[in-house]
């Protein structure tokens, strides 16, 4: 069974970036069957709040992404001890003392020297009564995980295909600071571990990342997970940046923008398929696949938004959209007027039109037109098909036609210039209120 991770820092709320990312591995564990699991990276605990964690989980559920199961790396701090004195016995993990200024001269020197920064592995000559000394001195040591740099890191990734890593160019990564706190990279693979993680979907940005974190699995006797490195989103202006679309789910939310819409969006950009509206994120799955993803940069414009949210309101029944409508607003009146909406909210201005009272005194020259349509429709049997049946009748008794005969009797019915089609509004206006603001505009 396919088990996928989302996890974010509980330090603020979510934006596009990640919950793209949540969106792909929710996606990638329910096309199989698979569970998706919330992991909150909050090691960081002056940074992370409780406040933060409720707001990833509200983020969540409004867009459909509900896991099967949240845990918190706060709570798993004796695993990571654990697999940090494993690594320790084994001889992949080692004390370090130097500074962070001492570091910082090692990498000019090395650059000066057209040498790649690259941790020298100094502390790996410490002796025992160096190590004595430092703890009587009160110096506490960092701890480095020690990469194996005698044969290339490589895998097949599911965006990007074959990769490898020399790892001789990389620095034994830092994995506990000197004061206890733990930092991104062990962790991670120890949770993932510990929770059955079969696939890893995160941005290319991780990709070095993942070519350590390998070597962490190897060295803990796991198997790798499938790794997969989504290309980072560019804005409209092209600029790479990790915090377009920073406004996220909580503005979004209160623009009217739908959850489908966000998922269907994300879900799709930066692939070979086209974004189309959906009226459930399930819709998504049968067509889901990570292959589809390319290695370009995807654009990411929350002007589109707008745009593919007045496509899924199209989609959506009464019933989904009922708890938001003016509770006097039917199915019919819902169908009626859904296609000529950007947001929800706009349905009751349009409610307001069908109930409410119209004033739209209409130019001279329709004056007698108007008062004939009026006279027309009074003799009509009412009925859903009475819109056609009426103007029908109109083109037989007067000389107008197209623009002419349709639009005195729209701005007469609604007060506007466009609108839903009128065969569907007129029957929910009703026979009274017709005839009246008919010949309210002939007047």
């Amino acid at each position: 069974m396919i088990v996928t991770r989302f996890a974010p820092s509980p330090t603020g709320r979510l934006h596009a970036g990640n919950i793209r990312t949540a969106i792909v591995n929710w996606l990638l564990a329910r096309k199989d069957g698979g569970r998706f699991i919330l992991r909150l990276d909050d090691t960081d605990l002056a940074r992370s709040s409780a406040e933060s964690a409720a707001g990833i989980r509200d983020d969540l559920a409004w867009l459909g992404l509900v896991p099967d199961k949240e845990v918190r790396q706060s709570d798993r701090f004796a695993l990571y001890d654990a697999a940090l004195a494993r690594l320790a016995a084994d001889g992949r993990a080692y004390r370090a003392y130097e500074t962070p200024e001492e570091l910082e001269l090692k990498r000019k020197v090395q650059q000066q020297r057209g040498a790649p920064p690259v941790y020298d592995r100094a502390a790996l000559a410490l002796t025992a009564a160096d190590h004595d000394a430092k703890a009587a001195a009160g110096t506490a040591p960092h701890w480095r995980f020690r990469l194996d740099t005698d044969t290339a890191i490589r895998w097949h990734d599911s965006v990007r295909g074959d990769c490898h890593f020399d790892p001789a160019a990389l620095s034994d990564p830092i994995v506990r600071r000197a004061d206890g706190t733990w930092l991104y990279m062990l962790p991670s693979v120890v949770d993932d571990i510990d929770l059955g993680i079969t696939a890893i979907v995160r941005g290319e940005d991780h990709v070095t990342n993942s070519a350590v974190q390998i070597q962490m699995f190897e060295a803990l006797g796991a198997a790798v997970p499938q790794l997969a490195h989504l290309a980072l989103l560019t804005g409209a202006d092209a600029a790479l940046s990790k915090r377009i679309g920073s406004e996220g789910v909580e503005a979004w939310r209160a623009a009217g923008i739908e959850p489908q819409a966000i998922v269907a969006l994300l879900a799709r950009i930066g692939t070979s398929q086209p974004v189309e509206a959906v009226a459930a994120i399930a819709d998504l799955l049968p067509d889901f696949t990570l292959s589809s993803f390319g290695r370009a940069p995807a654009r990411f414009d929350p002007a589109d938004l707008q745009a593919l949210n007045a496509r899924t309101l199209h989609l959506l029944p009464h019933a989904a959209v009922a708890d938001r409508l003016p509770a006097d607003m039917t199915a019919a009146a819902w169908l009626a007027v859904r296609g000529n909406l950007g947001t929800v909210a706009e349905a009751a201005d349009w409610q307001a039109v069908i109930t409410g009272a119209v004033a739209a005194p209409a130019a001279a020259e329709d004056h007698a037109f108007l008062a004939a349509a009026a006279a027309a429709l009074a003799e009509l049997p009412w009925g859903d098909d009475i819109w056609a049946r009426w103007v029908a009748a109109l083109k037989s008794a007067t000389d107008r036609k197209g623009r002419g005969l349709f639009h005195p009797l729209r701005h007469a019915l609604t007060g506007r210039d466009t609108g839903p089609e009128m065969a569907a509004l007129l029957p929910l206006i009703g026979r009274d209120t017709a005839l009246a603001r008919l010949n309210a505009a002939a007047a």
